[in-house]
């Protein structure tokens, strides 16, 4: 990409039109570091690929499993020549030996350190078991790397909308200390809510 490209970045991206580009398995496999991305990070069992699905209305792009851990790939979507969205491995890795899991997390280390296109993180919780360790440690890397972070609270439909809220106003406390470069909002896969706040961060982080 051309620096005339980068000072001029590409326009609202159409999630509709995301398809799938490529996976890599290490740092060097990953498409070339240009451009504009924002990836997704949470738990095995956060709801990731759901997410992603549900954002761009295509229950096939992001592959999802019935058993958590299964993605060990960095799985990369197109929105556009310049835009991308990323499915990084669910950290956690749920019945994967610990090697595997030493393995993956210093190739997620490598992506989230070195990745200079890398705009803006995207960490999933489940509502029900917010701020995990490792969500914390999760955010703990973005506030060192001066990366802005959202963090959705997937599975809200499991929950009273009191509680939501109140699990809501919890985390939104625990952020306090990341500043204006952390945030966090209610969604949910399932009922296909909390599009329109998700694609308000990604469009600020994907074209500026």
């Amino acid at each position: 990409m051309t620096e005339s490209g980068r000072d001029h970045p590409p326009k609202t991206p159409n999630y509709r039109g995301a398809q799938f580009l490529t996976s890599a398995a290490k740092l060097n496999q990953c498409p070339p570091d240009e451009g504009w991305e924002v990836a997704f990070a949470g738990r095995s069992n956060a709801g990731k690929s759901s997410a992603i699905n549900s954002l761009t209305t295509n229950n096939k792009l992001a592959k999802t499993s019935k058993t958590p851990g299964r993605t060990q790939l960095i799985n990369f979507f197109t929105l556009s020549e310049s835009q991308r969205l990323v499915d990084l491995p669910g950290y956690g890795f749920a019945k994967v030996p610990l090697k595997v899991k030493q393995e993956w997390t210093r190739q997620l280390e490598n992506y989230l350190q070195k990745r200079e296109c890398l705009r803006g993180l995207i960490v999933l919780m489940d509502i029900r078991h917010p701020l995990q360790p490792f969500d914390q440690q999760m955010l703990d890397w973005t506030q060192s790397a001066n990366m802005p972070v959202h963090i959705l609270l997937t599975k809200a439909d499991k929950l009273k909308r009191g509680a939501a809220s109140a699990t809501l106003l919890k985390v939104r406390s625990a952020l306090e200390p990341l500043g204006e470069r952390a945030s966090v909002q209610l969604f949910s896969a399932l009922k296909h809510t909390g599009h329109e706040e998700l694609t308000a961060t990604l469009d600020k982080w994907l074209t500026g």
